[in-house]
């Protein structure tokens, strides 16, 4: 029970403060938790970015998102702490206390009657054998009387263990939606930063590595590959065959682009520009025309057309 309070609630401080209000018969006041202090931070980090930037608005997203799982949390406490922890926990504040307390009396019982039968075998005379007769009569009664009370109780152990299964039941089932509900905000986190590119720049903006937008059937990039970084890089099959050939292609821009510098070519998103391949040229990247205008392009911001 107690190591359950601490995972629902860690803070030691907080634990007290909410058992002082329980015993107050008071409600807790209600307080934000880490995961929504840690989502307001960064929405607060976001803003003053601007939400117009590419990091801005991912740090505004991932904000909302743990948000959502500090609401998540919060219900998994509330949902946990009714059908789990408050049966737990009046059952061994209230049920097994009073058993533990039957049980005991009993075994008090069990010495009375012990020592009746050893004082009646002791008596000698007529009237302290009768005494210890009369004494003996009333202590095995009042044994009987207690193991009867006691056995009842413990009887009721059974309904109590299948009720504490159906809690736990309801405990696993709260974990399960709260981990399924926080799997799926950060899924749809993924794929919304994964939806829009962004650009790091070394610090002598000399050169600059292209980021990978999301995965689809149509762009570029059959299968994925994990680089030393940890960034998720593609290696397209048809980008291999223009490789080998020492043709061009025509290609439709998927997002826009801004040139890191004068070797790079600007791009706007839909527009179809003229690539082809250059010998020794990083694998990430193609050189690209449109008009009399040429540079260096991201793979990843681009459809090759057939």
């Amino acid at each position: 029970m107690k190591q359950t309070e601490v995972l629902l609630q860690p803070n030691p401080n907080a634990r007290i403060e909410e058992f002082v209000y329980e015993k107050l018969d008071r409600k807790a006041p209600s307080r934000i938790n880490n995961p929504e202090l840690l989502g307001q931070y960064m929405i607060d980090a976001g803003t003053e970015f601007g939400p117009g930037t590419a990091y801005g608005n991912a740090l505004i997203k991932c904000g909302e998102t743990q948000k959502r799982i500090g609401t998540a949390d919060r219900e998994l406490i509330q949902t946990s702490a009714l059908n789990f922890l408050t049966p737990l926990r009046n059952f061994i504040e209230g049920d097994y206390k009073t058993i533990a307390k039957e049980r005991k009396l009993l075994q008090n019982k069990r010495l009375d009657l012990d020592a009746a039968k050893t004082r009646l075998k002791k008596a000698k005379a007529a009237e302290t054998r009768a005494s210890s007769e009369q004494e003996l009569r009333i202590t095995q009664s009042e044994f009987d009387r207690q193991a009867e009370i006691t056995r009842l109780l413990l009887e009721g152990i059974s309904s109590t263990h299948a009720h504490h299964l159906r809690c736990l039941n309801d405990f696993v089932e709260a974990q399960m939606t709260y981990y399924a509900q926080c799997y799926q905000y950060m899924l749809d986190l993924q794929k919304q930063l994964g939806s829009f590119p962004s650009n790091y720049h070394c610090n002598n903006n000399q050169t600059s590595v292209a980021p990978v937008p999301s995965a689809s059937s149509n762009v570029i990039g059959s299968s994925a590959l994990t680089s030393t970084s940890g960034l998720v890089m593609t290696s397209p099959s048809n980008l291999i065959d223009l490789k080998e050939c020492s043709g061009s292609r025509k290609a439709r821009v998927l997002y826009d682009y801004d040139a890191a510098n004068s070797s790079e070519l600007s791009l706007l998103a839909d527009e179809v520009i003229t690539v082809f391949s250059v010998v020794g040229m990083d694998s990430d990247w193609l050189m690209g025309e449109r008009g009399n205008q040429k540079g260096r392009v991201p793979i990843t911001y681009l459809e090759l057309l057939n």
